[in-house]
């Protein structure tokens, strides 16, 4: 029987669709601030929402014992609550879904011997991804439910980034079996790309700061911070010591985010120059055209998420366009490195 076939490849791929869908859900349910509204983790019967007015109201209950509805939301009504409830309750599903979709036909590839030992490694590393990445969302929610209605940016940040990178690497590995053929490799610019790659992941653990500091919702111009300002004075006066503006100060947060996005356009203008000159195959190509068109939507998608303070659709398309222009880079990375 042959082995990595269409069918290994084809589950790859919509494992990438499945994380895609979960983080754009994901970003919902942050802008929404649903995140908190699931104060328990029950594996299995945690996927049945509540099904009768008792089963509300309990869930309810639990939920006003925790400090975002003592010190937000004690406005909140049973439907307020049911509002919120459904996005964080997709979420955990789709979670759910996914280590389904990821284990079941691991183990039916692996029984059926159509796995080569290389792929059942990485495939390994997947699973222990996948498993990593819902760990870090309950540690994420755990740090809101304690003194602070809010979760921590940095466990934010850790839960993010490991999806974006869990889903970085299932797409590498399918894109390792759509194309096994090697060939020869100009180092100089896939290590170029990869210093690209590392810029792009940098700016997606800032745009995590940006969202778990609600910092978008400050210095809404571009492209001055403020008018007439390019750089606001609370960016290095929020915190002492001056560092702390970079990792925790909201200001500072934003600048950072903001300038990471001029450095991501130089690399990837860079990429695009580097290669302009060269006999590039049918994919290649493809990727660095892919690189220019998602840089600009995304570009263009930040610029006005700043400009209109972060509406939740533009703010889960601003995520859905890092998605995408990071989709486009490991294409790119792997077409320039294979």
């Amino acid at each position: 029987m042959k082995k990595d076939n269409k069918k290994v490849i084809y589950w790859l791929l919509i494992g990438c669709v499945l994380i895609f869908i979960m983080v754009i859900v994901g970003g919902i349910t942050r802008l929404t601030h649903s995140g908190l509204s699931i104060s328990n983790y029950k594996l299995i019967s945690g996927t049945i929402p509540p099904m009768n007015d008792v089963e509300w109201q309990e869930a309810f209950d639990l939920y006003k014992q925790y400090p975002e509805y003592q010190k937000l939301n004690t406005h909140f009504d049973l439907q307020d609550f049911k509002d919120i409830y459904f996005w964080e309750w997709l979420h955990r599903v789709i979670g759910r879904f996914i280590g389904l979709v990821f284990i079941i036909p691991f183990l039916y590839f692996l029984i059926r011997k159509q796995l080569t030992k290389p792929t059942i490694k990485k495939s390994i590393v997947l699973l222990a991804l996948g498993a990593f990445q819902g760990f870090l969302g309950w540690y994420m929610v755990k740090s809101g439910l304690v003194d602070n209605p809010d979760v921590s940016h940095y466990r934010l940040a850790a839960h993010l980034t490991t999806a974006f990178l869990t889903f970085a690497f299932t797409f590498w590995v399918a894109l390792d079996l759509i194309f096994p053929q090697k060939k020869e490799v100009e180092k100089k610019l896939r290590n170029f790309i990869r210093i690209a790659l590392v810029v792009l992941i940098l700016q997606i653990i800032y745009g995590a700061f940006v969202a778990g500091l609600d910092a978008g919702f400050m210095h809404n111009h571009w492209p001055m911070m403020s008018e007439g300002k390019f750089i606001h004075e609370t960016v290095y006066t929020e915190h002492q010591p001056l560092y702390k503006n970079f990792i925790e100060g909201r200001s500072g947060v934003q600048f950072a985010h903001r300038t990471l996005a001029y450095i991501v356009v130089i690399f990837i203008v860079g990429i695009w120059i580097k290669t302009k000159k060269l006999d590039l195959s049918k994919y290649q190509a493809i990727g660095v055209k892919l690189l220019l068109a998602t840089l600009a939507i995304q570009f263009i998608l930040g610029v006005l998420t700043i400009i209109y303070t972060v509406p939740v659709w533009l703010g889960v398309s601003h995520q859905a366009g890092a998605f995408l222009l990071l989709s486009a880079m490991v294409f790119t990375l792997h077409r320039f490195s294979k």
